[in-house]
């Protein structure tokens, strides 16, 4: 499967055929949802895009085709490109056993829309379909994807293909390039291991609180000492960028001198990934679809899962090179793509960067500090080690969210029109790429360092580090919060805001 080319004026259509399936933990945890969600469908008119989930084969390479739930019966397609400001209906069928959630990632969407069964959304029922209209915003690189949980069911939730990326169109068009090139990055045939180190050294700063490290460790040596295993964490034997893995799908294709600008979406369940192109430095200009104040040239990137970044790579280094992932062993899996420039031949080549550590302050203003909130919001993430069947327990300020319901308690309240902090402290070694739904925030402390400018959606707390974010309460209503890491949220880690 192919990279996506698009003329930055072109509107694309898309419509299709066949996609994916999803688990929840009981029916009659979703039955009422199911009736709300048969009511609100079959209305007059042609939708303008149909989105049909089914189980489909998909080819990542040669002798190698797997089985997945996906959109339309493509991975990662369809690109959706939509125009900020202008309403769009969409009708998505699902054509599995099992109901289903689409969530509007980024976007400012109402809860009846926004695709999360714990703010209230209509499930899209088994072999039912659904219609949703919803007015595009903001502009920039935002995406699809299921939002249901998969629990220890790796075929399920975003363990599958269904993941798709949207863009909406700013109603100016701003920067200096020739064309884009869309990239989701994706592992498939996932399997369960016994939990590790996960490697950091790439956050800056380093920096970490000993309270929180001295917590989050003394906790651990106790479970271990208990006899308790680490818990269970999650592998994959296929990696892919555009679905298909390195060497297998069509390259990349440029010329000299083009400026071509790649919006690359970190589309995984649960890894972070980097990428780098031999000879080429990234000019990142928006995060998560979000413009920085300014733009800022580095030679890798970083993305959390679900991050996305939009960055013009300037073509002055012929050959035929791997776009890839700095893991060795990633890349090897089939972590890459290749940048193949016209009249270059030969086997594509792969140089490791210089060390280069990501600072998201970096790419904000330092100098000038984020505004000052109305009120602080205090939480504190912690794991309990293997405490639910082998698998670790997540907790905000000590509840996890509970598995056997959808819509909890809301534990945090919002005054609209008000400014809130969220200060975010991680007592675990894992980091946590955060995000909130309906709504973008400002980075504000990155940790210790102080930064303003840089909006987004999704954030990677570093192990035993804290983070603070503000955000305008302006858009009322049930507002789910949690770590995107799918393994995370399923056992606990969510939670709820409501307004009041």
């Amino acid at each position: 499967m192919s990279h996506f080319h698009v003329n930055r004026r072109t509107f694309l259509q898309a419509v299709g055929a066949t996609a994916g399936a999803a688990l929840l933990p009981s029916p009659r945890l979703w039955s009422r949802a199911i009736v709300a969600g048969l009511s609100a469908q079959q209305n007059d008119g042609l939708a303008d895009y149909t989105l049909t989930i089914a189980t489909t084969p998909i080819e990542l390479a040669p002798k190698r085709i797997i089985s997945v739930t996906t959109y339309n019966g493509q991975f990662p397609r369809p690109l959706l490109r939509l125009k900020e400001g202008e309403r769009v209906t969409i009708d998505v069928r699902n054509d599995t056993d099992t109901p289903e959630q689409l969530h509007w990632h980024g976007q400012f969407v109402s809860t009846d829309v926004d695709g999360a069964a714990e703010e209230g959304t209509p499930f899209i029922p088994p072999h039912g379909t659904r219609r949703i209209s919803f007015v595009p915003k903001p502009a920039g690189l935002r995406f699809y994807h299921t939002h249901v949980r998969a629990g220890t069911n790796l075929a399920e939730g975003q363990y599958s293909g269904l993941v798709g990326p949207v863009y909406i169109e700013p109603k100016q068009h701003a920067g200096n390039y020739d064309r884009e090139v869309f990239l989701t990055l994706k592992e498939f045939q996932p399997t369960l291991s016994r939990g590790g180190d996960m490697a950091m050294d790439f956050l800056s700063p380093a920096q970490t609180l000993p309270a929180l490290k001295d917590s989050g460790e003394s906790k651990m040596k106790a479970s271990l000492a208990k006899g308790m295993p680490h818990g269970y964490e999650v592998g994959y034997d296929s990696f892919t960028i555009n679905g298909r893995k390195l060497g297998h799908g069509e390259p990349v294709r440029v010329k000299a001198g083009e400026r071509v600008l790649f919006h690359i979406l970190n589309g995984s369940a649960t890894e972070i990934r980097s990428l780098a192109l031999p000879g080429h430095s990234f000019n990142v200009v928006a995060m998560d679809g979000n413009p920085l104040p300014k733009p800022v040239r580095v030679p890798v990137l970083w993305l959390g899962t679900a991050e996305r970044i939009s960055a013009i790579v300037e073509m002055n280094h012929p050959g035929v090179w791997v776009m890839g992932d700095l893991a060795d062993d990633d890349r090897h899996h089939g972590m890459g793509i290749v940048v193949e420039y016209a009249g270059s031949k030969g086997k594509p080549q792969w140089l490791p960067p210089k060390p280069f550590k990501w600072n998201y302050a970096h790419f904000g203003n330092s100098s000038a500090p984020s505004a000052t909130p109305d009120e602080v919001i205090d939480m504190l993430f912690e794991k309990q080690n293997a405490a639910l069947d082998g698998f670790n327990q997540w907790t905000i300020n000590g509840v996890a969210y509970p598995r056997e319901q959808m819509t909890a308690t809301p534990a945090f309240h919002l005054h609209e029109g008000k400014r809130s902090r969220i200060r975010m402290r991680n007592a675990s070694d894992d980091i946590h790429p955060i995000h909130l739904h309906r709504h973008s925030f400002e980075l504000a402390r990155v940790a210790g360092q102080p930064t303003s400018g840089v909006m987004k959606d999704v954030v990677m707390v570093g192990g035993y580090q804290e983070v603070e974010i503000d955000f305008v309460a302006n858009n009322p209503g049930l507002t789910l919060f949690h770590c995107h890491q799918q393994l995370h949220m399923d056992f606990g880690f969510m939670t709820l805001f409501d307004y009041i």
